[in-house]
């Protein structure tokens, strides 16, 4: 039976800071108070969690309601349950990426965490697309990372990575990673949630096709991909121009 309470403030929370808007259900407000501690850093990716029990003492709920906090942001991929180890936090690793981000997948069937180049890196003023989707100011800028990525030897994707500079600095200044979502997790604190995606079928442009090793005109899907972070606030854009001559796009609906 689910268990409801009024709004309130939780350990942690200023007392008589909750919002009171009605009646909601007590482990939706515990889920919150949750994912707050994975938006503040008091819980860090990989971190393991304290007893569903000692939870639920903390916060003086059942371990009931705990439990289905818990289990909400394990199927949102932002906890991990282990057979006999415990909650942890989950971390952006290249398997998690593949589950829950990347959906390129080879015909064979044999998904796999692809290679990257890095073609090019620049700090510029963000377009109007760019302020659109990132929620910035005119006159804001961004740095655009270009980068061609590869399944086995072939190189498959070309992407077009823009982020807010002020929300990344310094992230020009060193190598830029394959896996980025993880660097955003451990030096920036800022992790990637959820994500929006525009699919369309285009043709390449002949540089484009340079890039990619193939001919000018060449169908390509592209994926117009939109990064959230845990508070729900754009922090990457990402076009990525996909070959499909030998791979798809796989997208499990549940």
């Amino acid at each position: 039976m689910t268990e409801y309470k009024r709004e309130i403030a939780l350990p942690s929370e200023p007392a008589g800071g909750a919002e009171i808007l009605g009646f909601r259900p007590l482990y939706r407000q515990v889920k919150d108070h949750f994912v707050r501690r994975l938006v503040d850093g008091v819980w860090a990716p990989g971190t393991a969690l304290p007893s569903e029990g000692q939870l639920a003492a903390e916060l003086g709920v059942s371990q009931g309601t705990v439990r289905k906090a818990l289990d909400e942001l394990a199927a949102e991929n932002l906890l991990v349950r282990r057979q006999g180890r415990g909650t942890f936090v989950a971390e952006h690793d290249e398997q998690r990426i593949l589950f829950q981000f990347f959906k390129l997948v080879p015909d064979d069937g044999a998904a796999r965490f692809p290679d990257s180049t890095v073609l090019a890196t620049e700090s510029a003023e963000a377009d109007p697309a760019e302020r659109q989707a990132l929620a910035l100011e005119v006159g804001e800028t961004v740095l655009r990372i270009r980068r061609f990525r590869s399944l086995g030897d072939k190189p498959v994707i070309l992407e077009t990575i823009s982020l807010p500079e002020r929300r990344f600095p310094g992230l020009a200044n060193g190598p830029i990673p394959n896996n980025l979502y993880s660097l955003f997790a451990t030096r920036y604190g800022v992790t990637v949630a959820h994500a929006r995606e525009k699919l369309k079928a285009v043709a390449l442009s002949p540089e484009e096709a340079r890039r990619l090793g193939t001919a000018a005109g060449t169908p390509a899907l592209l994926i117009d991909r939109l990064a959230l972070s845990l508070e729900g606030a754009p922090v990457e854009r990402r076009l990525s121009l996909c070959l499909t001559e030998e791979a798809h796009y796989q997208s499990d609906l549940r």
